[in-house]
C-alpha cells in the first residue's frame, strides 16, 4: 500500500482514518477502535500523519512519532474551511489531509513528556486560584446577608472570619456558624494545596537553564518563564518574534482592504493563561516605572503619558514576548538595558 499522507480524526473511542498516495488519490478509509489503533498504525509504511490539535492529540502524536512517523498537528481553525458537506468523521479525516497538503499550512508543536508535565501542573494551579476567588466570594455573599462585611481583600477575609466566626454577637446562628466554619477550612486547604504548587514550580524554574535565562527580563518571574516553557520550548517553530507575540494574541486585529489600513485592539488569539500572566507581569513593570529611569522605563512613561496605563502594559507585554522568543529560539542571555 503505497501511503504517503495520513489523516486521523481524534475521539474517544472511535478514530477515523484517512491515508492518501503521492498523487494525493484516498487509498485508506477505515474506522478503529481505540484498543485497535497503534495496532493499525504500526502497519503503516512509514509516512507522515497529521492530526487535529485537540484533547489528547500531543499523547497520540508521541506514539506514532515512535513508530518512525512523521507526525504534525493542525489548529482546528485551520481544518474546518476543507470540510465538504456535511460535518462527519470521515469528512473531518479528509478535510485534515487536504489542510496539511496546502504549503502554508501552520502546525502545532508537539509536547514532550516534561513540557506536559509543567502545563499540568499550571493548569491544576490555575483551577486552585479559581476554586479559592469563588470561596471568598461566597463567603463574603452569605455573611453579606447577615450585616457582616469584609473587604473584597483575601488577606482581609483569612485576617476576619475567624474573629467572625467566634463573635456570637451577630445574626449568625450556631447552624450557619458551622457552615462558615466548614467554607473556611476549605479555603485555608486551598490556600495550602497553592503553596504546594508555587513551591514545585519554583523548584522546576531552577532546575530549568532556559527558565534561568527568561528570569533576566523584567516582569518576568518562574511563574511566567515555566509556562512559556511548557507551552512554546521549541521557539525555533516561529519565524521571529513577532510570529510568537501574534500566537499569544498580543498583535493588533487588522481589517484592511486596499490602501486602507483598520487596525484594532489586541486579537486575544491562542494560549489566553499565557497571555494574561505576560499582561499581570508587564503591568507590575509599568507600575514601577516611574520610580526608575533606565531606557525601558523612560519608555514606558513615554508612551503611559501618551496613550494611557492599559495600552502600555499590552505594548510590553508583546515586547516581553518578543524578547522571550529571542532568547530561547537563539540560545542568549538578556543584557540588561
Amino acid at each position: 500500500m503505497s501511503i504517503t499522507l495520513v489523516g486521523i480524526d481524534l475521539a474517544k473511542n472511535i478514530f477515523q482514518i484517512h491515508g492518501v498516495d503521492e498523487h494525493g488519490k484516498p487509498v485508506l478509509r477505515r474506522r478503529v477502535s481505540r484498543s485497535k489503533l497503534l495496532e493499525t498504525i504500526v502497519r503503516l509504511p512509514a509516512c507522515r500523519i497529521v492530526l487535529e490539535a485537540c484533547g489528547g492529540a500531543h499523547y497520540w502524536a508521541r506514539r506514532f512519532m515512535a513508530m518512525g512517523h512523521q507526525v504534525q498537528m493542525i489548529a482546528p481553525k485551520f481544518v474546518k474551511p476543507f470540510v465538504k458537506s456535511q460535518k462527519n468523521d470521515c469528512n473531518d479525516a479528509e478535510a485534515i489531509v487536504e489542510a496539511a497538503s496546502r504549503p502554508t499550512m501552520r502546525y502545532v508543536a508537539i509536547n514532550g513528556i516534561e513540557q506536559q508535565d509543567i502545563q499540568c501542573m499550571h493548569r491544576i494551579r490555575s483551577l486552585l486560584m479559581r476554586d479559592r476567588i469563588a470561596q471568598i466570594n461566597q463567603i463574603r455573599g452569605l455573611l453579606a446577608e447577615y450585616g457582616i462585611v469584609i473587604a473584597q481583600s483575601p488577606l482581609q477575609v483569612q485576617r476576619h472570619l475567624p474573629e467572625i466566626i467566634a463573635d456570637t454577637t451577630t445574626e449568625l446562628t450556631d447552624f450557619t456558624r458551622g457552615m462558615v466554619c466548614d467554607m473556611y477550612e476549605r479555603l485555608k486547604q486551598l490556600d495550602e494545596q497553592i503553596v504546594r504548587y508555587d513551591n514545585k514550580i519554583r523548584q522546576i524554574h531552577r532546575a530549568s537553564a532556559q527558565c534561568q535565562r527568561l528570569e533576566k527580563i523584567r516582569g518576568v518571574g518562574p511563574m511566567i518563564a515555566t509556562a512559556i516553557v511548557a507551552a512554546a520550548g521549541e521557539a525555533r517553530a516561529f519565524k521571529n518574534g513577532r510570529q510568537f507575540a501574534a500566537w499569544l494574541g498580543l498583535t493588533p486585529r487588522q481589517h484592511s482592504s486596499g490602501n486602507r489600513q483598520r487596525l484594532f485592539g489586541i486579537t486575544k488569539r491562542g494560549n489566553s493563561y499565557l497571555r494574561m500572566l505576560l499582561v499581570h507581569g508587564a503591568r507590575a513593570v509599568v507600575q514601577q516605572a516611574p520610580n526608575r529611569h533606565d531606557a525601558l522605563s523612560r519608555w514606558i512613561n513615554e508612551l503611559r503619558s501618551r496613550r494611557g496605563m492599559n495600552i502600555a502594559v499590552v505594548a510590553l507585554a508583546n515586547k516581553t514576548a518578543r524578547t522571550i522568543w529571542v532568547l530561547l529560539a537563539k540560545e542568549q542571555d538578556y543584557a540588561l538595558a
